[in-house]
């Protein structure tokens, strides 16, 4: 299915690896050009930057810097006008966990994710939207987290987050959605990406034996749904949250 994303401009953050380089890909293969961010792995953003030009998305950039700062977000709209002239997909896909019991969490903790996974997510849908707008055309999705959905043990911060992020997709769908923007977000379970490696064996053994579909998922699997959200075809999607779990939260 042929998905006319030729000729638009996206960015992607915490586009360097797992999920978010699988769908940096997906939409450069479809036809997009792509900035992709990230906060400190230069070899595997240089790595996902040559893929990118390989799949035909020759003029991509990459940003390193913090979403968690509000005037790292500044400065990737700065540098997409430079590089792009504006801005037609955003996927705010960068994330971090920490993960911890409530009663043992420190607070430096908690507010160090929720800045990274919301307040990150709230800069950069504020300065790219603003594009979108002029445009009157776009596309935001939104990277949430079946934990958003329906909590987990021993993620207080990494769940509130992720729940918070549904909140923002729900209230910029409203704002947005009448002038050629929708907002979206996308919850996923247990992904194969280098954040599931940091459970335990008891944690996944536990997490597998609760999805219908007993496996885990793929990056690409993620990215294919992510990319149709951002196509035409979806025009008509605005402020839903869609899971993509292999059902573990039925």
């Amino acid at each position: 299915m042929e998905l006319t994303l030729k000729g638009k401009r996206a960015v992607v953050t915490g586009g360097s690896r797992g999920i978010g380089r699988a769908i940096a890909l997906e939409l450069a293969r479809e036809g997009a050009t792509i900035c992709i961010t990230y906060s400190n792995n230069d070899e595997a953003a240089k790595e996902t930057l040559d893929m990118l030009h390989e799949a035909g998305a020759s003029s991509s950039i990459m940003l390193k810097g913090d979403v968690a700062d509000a005037g790292f977000a500044k400065e990737a709209a700065a540098k997409v006008k430079e590089a792009f002239g504006g801005v037609e997909i955003l996927v705010n896909n960068a994330g971090i966990n920490d993960d911890g019991l409530l009663l043992r969490m420190k607070p430096e903790s908690f507010d160090r994710v929720v800045a990274a996974n919301l307040n990150g997510a709230f800069y950069m849908l504020k300065e790219m939207s603003a594009f979108m707008l002029k445009q009157r055309e776009g596309r935001v999705v939104n990277i949430s987290s079946v934990a958003g959905l329906k909590g987990n043990a021993g993620q207080a911060n990494y769940a509130a987050s992720k729940a918070g992020l549904i909140g923002l997709t729900l209230s910029a769908a409203k704002e947005l959605g009448g002038k050629g923007i929708t907002v979206n977000a996308v919850a996923p379970g247990l992904i194969d990406t280098d954040m599931t490696k940091s459970l335990s064996g008891e944690q996944l053994s536990h997490i597998l034996s609760a999805i219908i579909a007993g496996r885990f998922g793929e990056p690409g699997e993620v990215a294919y749904l992510v990319c149709f959200l951002c196509s035409e075809k979806a025009a008509y999607i605005n402020g839903q949250v869609i899971a993509i779990d292999g059902g573990l939260i039925i």
